[in-house]
């Protein structure tokens, strides 16, 4: 009798990496992430010029929502104070969940996704350093609309404000990380119904960001771009050692002389993949 998808999958899972691995790593990222905050308060003036300069571009480019959504929203009270609460809270609440979820039940998609988290993240923060950007609340004529409804949590008032980046705009992690879980519950379900919450998530992130004053459209453009680089830089390696595996192996087929067992090996290291470019290889060669 076959085996259900799900046992196999779990017999050739690699094991889970160490916790306290994963903690250093969030130590770490920590680490940079105070390295760059102990610098906003000297560039504050550039910040906010750079800030005026992408709501300019926008505005020539005629996609320059926030205004009338920051509006919109500071005059719906309950509506603003839920997402304020939720801009706040889901950022973390949401992505270290999904993190756990994949360390503990699914560690064959673990690695590569906290690899392409923490990447994201490292992009960010250089980039935090080399071109701060402050929030649309910051600007004239904009409610901070998190601190006008006191939001649980909050990172603009209070003690949380003075750990927090007010200049860190520019790419939006708030949309990166939300991309992000779409990204993994994707590849961990089949289910409608996780893919439709999935897809839902950083659609609901981006009106919250945008409407509550803390991100410009072209910072979410930027998250995204982030998230599409890091999953690029991740999946490289593998990618070029199958197609260089892919390529021996093809290779070895033009020289009868190899042995069988060397053939094999090669074929063992291919990918899904690449497995089905060199189905296709061997109808496509002619044969004599």
């Amino acid at each position: 009798m076959a085996q259900p998808a799900s046992s196999s999958r779990a017999a050739l899972a690699p094991a889970r990496s160490r916790w306290w691995i994963e903690l250093l790593v969030v130590g770490w990222l920590l680490f940079l992430y105070d390295a760059v905050n102990n610098l906003a308060p000297l560039r504050l003036s550039v910040a906010l010029g750079n800030a005026r300069g992408i709501l300019h571009f926008e505005r020539v480019l005629q996609i320059d929502p926030e205004l009338s959504l920051d509006r919109w929203l500071a005059a719906h009270h309950t509506l603003g104070v839920i997402l304020a609460d939720y801009y706040d809270n889901a950022h973390f609440i949401v992505t270290l969940s999904v993190l756990g979820w994949l360390w503990w039940r699914r560690s064959d998609l673990y690695r590569p996704l906290r690899n392409t988290l923490v990447l994201v993240n490292v992009i960010g923060f250089v980039v935090f350093w080399l071109y701060p950007v402050a929030p649309p609340r910051m600007l004239d004529g904009f409610t901070d609309v998190v601190a006008s409804t006191h939001a649980f949590g909050s990172w603009h008032t209070g003690p949380l404000a003075s750990a927090a980046n007010q200049l860190a705009a520019m790419p939006s992690l708030h949309m990166a990380w939300a991309a992000w879980c779409t990204l993994a519950l994707w590849r961990a379900s089949k289910r409608p119904l996780v893919r439709l919450l999935a897809v839902a998530y950083p659609c609901l992130t981006a009106l919250a960001v945008l409407a509550t004053g803390n991100h410009f459209l072209l910072d979410i453009v930027g998250g995204l771009a982030v998230l599409a680089i890091a999953v690029l830089l991740v999946g490289s390696p593998g990618r070029i050692a199958g197609r260089l595996a892919l390529g021996r192996l093809r290779a070895a087929r033009r020289h009868p002389r190899r042995s069988e067992p060397a053939t094999a090996a090669l074929r063992r290291g291919l990918s899904p993949s690449h497995r089905e470019d060199d189905k296709l290889t061997q109808h496509m060669e002619p044969r004599y």
